[in-house]
């Protein structure tokens, strides 16, 4: 069985409150995710550039403060990857399912 799509019902859908509430969830927290990442991230750029005697400060043995800030980058990406996929399992996917389940029956 063939299904034809016709892209009214993809511009309806954009174009619905659903969707556009969709929408509205994702970037409430991706842009200021986003943001927040992104300003830490530059912080440690910045501290190692010009802060090196802060850096460089021994916190145990031979690990310093430069080393610590550049693991807690691995840590946050993990910590922000694992929030999100919670964020979008309980406010994304369930309405994301909705508008799928709407599309295609329309388009059968």
């Amino acid at each position: 069985m063939t299904v034809q799509h016709d892209s009214s019902v993809y511009e309806e859908m954009q174009a619905s409150e659903q969707f556009q509430e969709l929408r509205r969830r994702y970037r409430s927290w991706a842009f200021p995710m986003t943001v927040a990442f992104l300003a830490w991230y530059l912080l440690y750029v910045v501290l190692s550039g010009f802060a090196r005697g802060f850096m460089g400060t021994k916190l145990l043995g031979e690990i310093n403060v430069a080393l610590v800030f550049g693991v807690l980058q691995f840590v946050s990406t993990f910590l922000i990857a694992w929030a999100y996929s919670r964020h979008a399992a309980g406010k994304l996917d369930p309405l994301a399912d909705e508008l799928r389940a709407q599309v295609e029956e329309k388009t059968q």
